[in-house]
Order: structure tokens, then C-alpha cells, then sequence
């Protein structure tokens, strides 16, 4: 691969000649026209801009995230990575800031195998426009963000979670090489910030599982299991958006058609994986937006992509046993499936907690708190085993 040196390195930083100035002032520079396409396409986000307390935080992170993209566009990959690629770590020094970026020759083979251009990969993650937030209804104390064009999701990451997805990244990359429609959500990059010479935080950064977002009318977010799994609806026309749980589902199904035994055998796949990285907590994010009426019925809306990988990544698997897909022809095919009157948006995400000492301890104590219902700290097999009955359950 022809990239940097691997090994811990420091380098001072290039920077976007924008910085963060456009985040002060897009409103006065954009048309009447884009404004309203974009006021209906944000309904229920924010603009982290001037004043709000994370203003600061995304500009460093934005500058960072050009820095650190500019240098995979000097260094693209010639190859699949290497075990140097995986073990790298490049920090580089701001004014005010260092953010590191780790594993990231390997970061960007899986983008490029993902036909994913570095060039949108950075204008997207740059300064080019405000980071949006949203209200999130997860119990953990993680900051989660959007990308302007909410593309790519941004999640901070404690410090074990970070080293779980860096240990399982090899695995990872060879789980999407033999299945290229997994349901896995794609982890796109890891870094780390730090300010001033203070502690390091962690971030990563996600392809969003709910791309495009426009239509979306449900969201969810399913484990499988009862206790706190009921987030309370937004009031009647509030413009939050929410994602909702198991227990908000009770009473629907999916309607999949013939998509339903490829949904139920990538299930098995994917969580069969988890499982064999003894990681459990994870969660099957689903969303739902009604088809219009020229894009139902077969061939609508369809490309014969069985064949190949998204973009053409080799793989000695045969593709039956890749259990490859027709994809929609939509932006983010990979998470997409169309049932008769529905399309559904469906990923698997949050892939880093391992059933170590901690959680076998959690589950000792919610088995005592919660007897006779069920809770999301069980072994991974369980956990596994669960999530598959749920899909299986609610699908039709």
C-alpha cells in the first residue's frame, strides 16, 4: 500500500483554507430555494452553529477530519491493507488540538473497496457546512452527530470500546470481503482528539444507516428484549425526530416479500459473526418510508448487482455463499430493502461492547433485578440466537 510509514507518527497538519467560517454564515450565502429543500430534508435536527455549546468541539473535529482525509487522498491504497495498515497511527498537530487517526490506510481501502471517493468523504466531514445533532434516546453518555449532508454519522467512543473495533478490524474487513450486502453497519474511520494537552476523546465515524432521510416516517431502534426498550412518542406534529424501541413496535410487522429469507439468512450471518467476537449489546436499527407508486412492483427500482461486490471487490467466496442481493438503485443500496409497499432501512450498528468480566457481572445482576423478563446483557450466543427470533417474528 503505498501510505506513510506505519507506526505512531506526528505531523503538523494542513488546513482547509475555509477553517470553520462557513458554519457562521451558509445561511446568508444559500438561496431561498435550497433553504426550504433544506428545512424539509432536517426536520428534527439541529445545526450545531455560533453558540451552541459543541460549536467548538466540530470545528476542531471538521479541520481534523480534512487534515486527516487529505492525507488517504495523497497516499491512496494500492492494495488490500497490511497488518501495519491496521496497527497505524498518524497524529496530526492543529492549532489548539491534535487529532489522531488510527488504522487509517486500512479505513481507506474498506471506503475506496465501498466506491466511496475521498474527495465527497471530505467535503462531507469538512468544514463545508455545520455538523447537525439530534436528540438521541440511547442510555449511553456518547455525543452522536451528523454530517451536513447526513451521510455519515459521528459517534464518540470510550477508550475499551475503541480498542474492542480496532482488535476486531481485520475480521471486520474479511466479513465484508465474503459478504458484501451484510447488514453490518460500515465503519468508515477512528480517531482521537485532544485539546489543549488534555484527555483524549474518541470518535468514529459511520456510513448513516437512515441515508437518504427526506421520507423517512419510523425509526427504531431493536434489541430484542423488554426492559427499557420504550422511549415516549413525540407529540402529535412535533418535529422531533425520535427513534423508538422494541416495545414501541409491539403489534407491527415488516412487509418483505421475497426480500424476507435474504433479510433472515444475513441475520444468521451477521450475528453468527458477533457472536464469534464474543460482542453482544448491538443493535438492528430499522426505519420505514412508503414507497410512491412507480417505484413499486419488480424491476422499478432494481439493479443486478449479484455478480459482484459494490464495487467490484474480489473475493474467493462463491456468490451463493456470499448470499448477494438485488440492491435498489438508491444511494445507500447497501442498508436499503424494498417490500411490496415499504422500503426499509435496516443496519446493524453499535459492535463494540465484548461480554468480558463487566458484563457477565451485569448479568448476574439484572437476572436478580428483572427475574422472568428479558434485558440486553445476556452471552452473545443468547443475544445472537434472540435478535434472529425477533427478525423472524416480525417479518413477513
Amino acid at each position: 500500500m503505498a501510505a506513510p510509514s506505519p507506526g505512531p507518527r506526528e505531523v503538523l497538519a494542513p488546513s482547509p483554507e475555509a477553517g470553520c467560517r462557513p458554519a457562521t454564515s451558509t445561511s446568508g450565502r444559500r438561496g431561498l430555494l435550497w433553504r426550504l429543500r433544506d428545512k424539509q430534508a432536517r426536520l428534527g435536527l439541529f445545526e450545531i452553529g455560533p453558540g451552541h455549546e459543541l460549536h467548538q468541539l466540530t470545528c476542531m473535529m471538521q479541520a481534523g477530519l480534512w487534515a486527516a482525509t487529505q492525507v488517504s487522498m495523497d497516499h491512496p491504497p494500492t492494495g488490500p491493507p497490511t497488518e501495519e495498515d491496521f496497527s497505524e497511527v498518524l497524529t496530526q498537530v492543529h492549532e489548539g488540538f491534535e487529532l489522531g487517526t488510527l488504522a487509517g490506510p486500512a479505513f481507506a481501502w474498506l471506503r475506496h473497496s465501498l466506491g466511496l471517493a475521498e474527495g465527497d468523504y471530505q467535503a462531507a466531514l469538512g468544514p463545508g457546512g455545520p455538523y447537525l445533532q439530534f436528540l438521541s434516546t440511547s442510555k449511553s453518555k456518547a455525543s452522536f452527530f451528523l454530517s451536513h449532508d447526513q451521510r455519515f454519522f459521528l459517534k464518540t467512543q470510550r477508550r475499551r470500546e475503541v480498542r474492542a473495533l480496532l482488535a476486531h478490524l481485520p475480521r471486520y474487513v474479511q466479513h465484508l470481503q465474503r459478504h458484501p450486502h451484510s447488514l453490518l453497519a460500515r465503519l468508515l474511520g477512528v480517531h482521537s482528539l485532544r485539546v489543549a494537552r488534555g484527555k483524549k476523546k474518541f470518535f468514529i465515524i459511520m456510513q448513516s444507516v437512515f441515508y437518504p432521510a427526506g421520507r423517512i416516517s419510523e425509526r427504531y431502534d431493536i434489541k430484542g428484549c423488554e426492559v427499557s426498550r420504550w422511549v415516549e412518542p413525540a407529540p402529535e406534529g412535533s418535529p422531533l425526530v425520535l427513534v423508538l424501541k422494541d416495545l414501541n413496535f409491539q403489534g407491527k410487522t415488516i412487509d418483505l416479500g421475497p426480500q424476507r429469507t435474504w433479510l433472515l439468512h444475513q441475520m444468521e450471518l451477521d450475528t453468527a459473526f458477533l457472536r464469534e467476537l464474543n460482542v453482544l449489546d448491538y443493535s438492528l436499527l430499522m426505519a420505514f418510508q412508503r414507497l410512491h407508486e412507480d417505484e413499486r412492483g419488480p424491476g422499478s427500482s432494481l439493479i443486478f448487482r449479484t455478480a459482484r461486490s459494490v464495487r467490484g471487490v474480489q473475493s474467493p467466496e462463491e456468490p451463493g455463499s456470499q448470499n448477494r442481493r438485488l440492491l435498489p438503485d438508491s444511494p445507500n443500496a447497501l442498508h436499503i430493502l424494498d417490500g411490496p409497499e415499504q422500503r426499509y432501512f435496516l443496519g446493524l450498528v453499535d459492535l463494540s461492547t465484548v461480554y468480558g468480566l463487566r458484563k457477565r457481572l451485569e448479568h448476574l445482576w439484572k437476572t436478580l433485578r428483572y427475574p422472568g423478563r428479558t434485558f440486553s446483557t445476556v452471552s452473545p450466543a443468547r443475544y445472537a440466537r434472540r435478535l434472529c427470533q425477533w427478525v423472524e417474528a416480525h417479518t413477513e
